[in-house]
């Protein structure tokens, strides 16, 4: 950025050959295995995060590194696997990275230092089941990330019902300002929170069913579906698309 701004200065170059220049510096390459923006948290309020599965080792591995080299971001890594957690510890443990993996949740966070955040907004996280949990654990795991402060209560389905006023009252008197829910089978529950909340409702259908139901795909269509105003539905199991659109959500004011 220096040289580009030093060229400019000089008249060596127009300043829409700059800002172009500034522009394709946004991307990083590494050894043409993967491009990284760079600059999507200065665009968006949140770092870009890498999706491990299909991903070979040695080619993930290699991503870690050469983001560590160029970037005091922090590093997130979604749908590891503890075993691939634990090869990625033999590989840079003997780094000063500290290495925050949420294993029900298979997500890593790699950091370079700790950063104290205070809490800017509550966010409310609800799973139907326990089969749902992993999930919602990886919103939460993003939705603290991005500095807000998580309120969980997990379990608390249509099947129970009961279970879930007492939970919902909590979260509003506590002032959350979006939920997040987790539901597979029928994938019902949103639908309720919804019809008892004003604020914005986020769906995340889960793969957990069987029959008609198995593979989240009756929870996707009927979260689609729903009559109750306010909803967005995030796709199956993507708790962390749900957890960064809640944030976009309270980061919008």
């Amino acid at each position: 950025m220096k040289d580009i701004l030093e060229k400019l200065v000089k008249g060596d170059i127009s300043v829409n050959e700059a800002e172009n220049l500034l522009k394709s510096q946004n991307i990083l390459e590494f050894d043409n295995v993967a491009k990284f923006d760079i600059k999507r948290s200065d665009r968006t309020g949140f770092p870009e995060a890498v999706f491990s599965p299909s991903k070979d080792y040695e080619d993930l591995i290699l991503i870690i590194k050469r983001y560590l080299e160029t970037n005091d971001d922090d590093l997130i890594i979604t749908k590891l696997s503890g075993e691939r957690y634990e090869r990625i510890l033999d590989d840079l443990g003997e780094n000063s990275f500290i290495f925050d993996y949420n294993r029900r949740a298979q997500i890593l966070i790699i950091r370079k230092e700790i950063k104290p955040k205070e809490a800017t907004a509550k966010i409310g996280i609800i799973t139907a089941g326990t089969s749902d949990i992993n999930i919602a654990e990886e919103a939460r795991v993003i939705v603290e990330e991005g500095g807000c402060e998580a309120i969980t209560s997990y379990d608390i389905g249509v099947a129970g019902i009961h279970r879930l006023f007492p939970q919902i009252a909590h979260m509003v008197k506590e002032g959350v300002r979006a939920f997040i829910v987790c539901a597979g089978m029928e994938g019902a529950l949103p639908s309720v929170v919804a019809g008892l909340v004003d604020v914005p409702v986020i769906g995340v259908p889960t793969s957990v069913g069987y029959g008609v139901g198995e593979g989240g795909r009756v929870a996707l269509d009927a979260m689609l579906q729903s009559c109750a105003p306010g909803i967005a539905v995030v796709n199956i199991d993507n708790g962390f698309g749900a957890g960064v659109f809640a944030l976009t959500i309270v980061n919008s004011d």
